[in-house]
C-alpha cells in the first residue's frame, strides 16, 4: 500500500473520529439551544429579555437551573391535603371581592406551601423555589412570580400599591400554576384507584365471609327440622 493511500486513510479516520466526538459532545448537552427553548417556552424568552437579549447568558442560567433541579421528583399530595388546598384557594378567590390585597397575599402563601409539599425548595427560599418550579412547570411559573411581586407591592415592600385589575390578573395567572400543582398525576390516580379497589375487595370478602359464617347454622337448622 502506497504512502499516499495510508495518509488518506489516516485523514479519513481522523475526520470520522472528530465527527463522532462532536456528535457525542452534542448528545451530552441535551438542554442547549433549541432544546432549552422547547423545554422552558415563554420562560426562555423572559430570561433572554432579562439578560438584555444576551442568549448565551440566558442559556447558561437556564442550564444551571436544570442541573440544580432537573433531578427533583415531585411528591404526590394526599387526597385530604389536596382538598384542603383547593378549599383555601376557593376561599381566597371569594375573598378577593372584598379584600383583594389579602386574597393575593393568601394566594402567594398558598403557592409557596403547596410547592413545598410537592418537594420543591421551601417557600422561605423564594428565588430557589421559583427556579425549581421553572424547570418542572415552566408554562405556568410566571403566575407565581407575578402574584408574589403584587403581594409584596400590596404589603408596601417595594412601594406603589397595585391596582385591583393588576391583582386580579395576577390571581388568574397564579391559579394556572396552583391547578398544575394540585392535580393528581396518572401514577397517583392509578394508586388511589388501586386503593379503592382493594378496599372494595376487602369488603366483598368480609361480606362473603359473613354469609359463610351463617351457612353451618342454616344447614344444621334444616337438618334438625327434617330429622
Amino acid at each position: 500500500m502506497s504512502t499516499g493511500v495510508i495518509i488518506a486513510l489516516i485523514v479519513i479516520v481522523a475526520a470520522v473520529v472528530v465527527v463522532a466526538a462532536l456528535m457525542l459532545l452534542r448528545a451530552r448537552r441535551p438542554h442547549a439551544g433549541g432544546n432549552l427553548k422547547r423545554r422552558f417556552g415563554p420562560e426562555y424568552d423572559r430570561t433572554v429579555a432579562r439578560h438584555d437579549g444576551d442568549t448565551k447568558a440566558a442559556e447558561r442560567e437556564l442550564t444551571e437551573r436544570v442541573q440544580r433541579h432537573g433531578g427533583l421528583r415531585e411528591r404526590p399530595l394526599e387526597p385530604a391535603d389536596r382538598e384542603r388546598y383547593e378549599a383555601r384557594w376557593a376561599a381566597a378567590q371569594e375573598r378577593f371581592v372584598d379584600a383583594p390585597r389579602e386574597a393575593v397575599a393568601e394566594a402567594d402563601r398558598l403557592l409557596a406551601e403547596v410547592a413545598g409539599a410537592r418537594g420543591f425548595p421551601d417557600g422561605g427560599q423564594y428565588e430557589e423555589q421559583l427556579a425549581a418550579l421553572s424547570v418542572h412547570h415552566a408554562g405556568h411559573v410566571d403566575g407565581y412570580r407575578r402574584v408574589h411581586r403584587v403581594a409584596r407591592l400590596g404589603a408596601g415592600a417595594d412601594g406603589g400599591a397595585p391596582g385591583t385589575e393588576e391583582m386580579r390578573e395576577a390571581m388568574l395567572e397564579a391559579r394556572a400554576l396552583f391547578e398544575d400543582l394540585v392535580k393528581p398525576s396518572a401514577q397517583d390516580t392509578g394508586r388511589h384507584r388501586a386503593g379503592r379497589d382493594e378496599v372494595r375487595q376487602s369488603r366483598d370478602r368480609e361480606a362473603v365471609s359473613g354469609r359463610r359464617g351463617h351457612l353451618p347454622w342454616g344447614l344444621t337448622h334444616r337438618h334438625a327440622k327434617g330429622s
